[in-house]
């Protein structure tokens, strides 16, 4: 890994006009890691990167590579391209080991009376940790799970994202002065009211998306039949037979499709109503899905789930003469496709635990919390960022907008 990162930066041209950087939704300054790499100035680029991305080193894993920086490396044209993800991990996950974590007294005293509370310690979450307590900010992490990351330790498989990176940014962020307070519901028994009278000062919502989409067909609440979200929190826990189908042809629908493989399942089945030139998984999760050795089939709608495993109809896809797609369920026949359990990978929305139990927090027709362009709900104080706003995305576009969030935050305390 290590000599592949500096072939790499030897490789990488050092554009004027980068257009790796532009396609990066944090512009990521990946010439100049390149040159620091050459130069041997790794701490120095481990700081640049971790001072524009706090979870550069989870990105460099998960990001979405090729439609990004590599997919716009203009050695893309008439070669490989310079594989950044190789360098940037490298650089940030040494980094991460070394950085200091050591926050100016001065900063600590201007902002020891103006307390943040961080609801959810996802992407957006751990984001807005580190931004706010390295200005010296004190932050307090309330969690659900016992475990802080969020979607990055139970919704991402650990064969991608291994959960002992977030470990270590825990310890970072411990030494940076942030309080987690794990296994903590904010909504029903503790409400952001109760966070203000305590003297919490601004509240960034971080919640993210957990509450799994359902295909409406009947069947759904049998015992074999499981949601991806809930399935990839703990693999361990379930007896999925030989044999799994998998509904849905998302990045989230790879994971789960490849997870059972390596928990015991000897046959994966991606099932998917469209086909294999429309499924919107990446096309690098997908190869890998396939390398994998699980199975797909395409052109195949579920009507009803059984014991048996999964009631299905074909499907076709037609253009009109203005090219607009046309798609078609064939109701004349049902078949059945076996399988012993069944994992719906169709999306998920937001929980309504805090919006149910606080006023002034308007939300749109999906159940997202509505802000402004710099995260402000329609609640004073409240802010909010990541899919709990946007509904599921990257990692790296919830930094994106959290940084924005950050920003306007501390001008609000500022002003208090």
């Amino acid at each position: 890994m290590s000599s592949h990162a500096i072939e790499e930066a030897a490789r990488c041209l050092k554009c004027k006009k980068p257009l790796c950087q532009q396609a990066c939704p944090v512009s990521t300054n990946i010439p100049e890691m390149a040159r620091l790499i050459e130069a041997h100035k790794i701490d120095e680029a481990g700081t640049m990167l971790f001072d524009n991305n706090p979870l550069s080193v989870i990105c460099a894993l998960i990001c979405p590579h090729e439609n990004q920086c590599e997919g716009n490396c203009i050695l893309n044209r008439k070669g490989e391209p310079i594989h950044v993800s190789t360098m940037e991990h490298y650089v940030s996950d040494f980094y991460l080991s070394r950085m200091k974590n050591k926050v100016p007294e001065a900063s600590i005293e201007k902002n020891k009376d103006k307390e943040i509370a961080i609801v959810g310690s996802g992407p957006s979450g751990l984001t807005l940790a580190f931004l706010m307590a390295k200005k010296g900010y004190p932050v307090t992490i309330f969690d659900n799970h016992d475990k802080i990351g969020g979607v990055l330790r139970y919704g991402i498989p650990e064969f991608r994202l291994p959960k002992s990176i977030i470990d270590r940014m825990k310890v970072s962020l411990k030494e940076m002065g942030v309080t987690i307070r794990p296994n903590t519901l904010i909504g029903p028994n503790i409400t952001l009211d109760d966070l203000f009278i305590d003297g919490y000062k601004a509240v960034f919502v971080g919640t993210g998306v957990w509450k799994p989409n359902r295909l409406r067909i009947k069947g759904e609440t049998k015992g074999h039949v499981h949601f991806a979200i809930d399935y990839l929190k703990n693999p361990e826990v379930y007896d999925l037979g030989s044999k799994v189908v998998i509904i849905g042809g998302g990045n989230v629908a790879m994971d789960v499709a490849r997870s059972v493989l390596r928990h015991g399942v000897e046959t994966s089945v991606v099932l998917y109503r469209k086909g294999a030139d429309q499924l919107p998984a990446l096309r690098e999760e997908i190869r890998y899905t396939k390398l994998d050795g699980v199975q797909f089939e395409f052109y195949k709608s579920p009507v009803e789930i059984t014991r048996e495993g999964v009631l299905y109809q074909n499907t076709s896809f037609s253009e009109d003469k203005e090219g607009n797609p046309i798609f078609e369920v064939d109701e004349s026949a049902t078949y059945l496709y076996e399988a012993d359990s069944i994992i719906i990978a169709a999306s998920q929305g937001p929980q309504a635990n805090i919006i149910s139990s606080s006023k002034g927090i308007d939300t749109n027709a999906r159940g997202l919390v509505q802000v402004d362009r710099s995260g402000q709900t329609t609640r004073e104080g409240v802010y909010a960022a990541g899919d709990v706003v946007t509904g599921a995305k990257t990692v790296v576009e919830a930094v994106r907008w959290t940084k924005e969030t950050a920003k306007a935050m501390d001008d609000y305390l500022m002003h208090l």
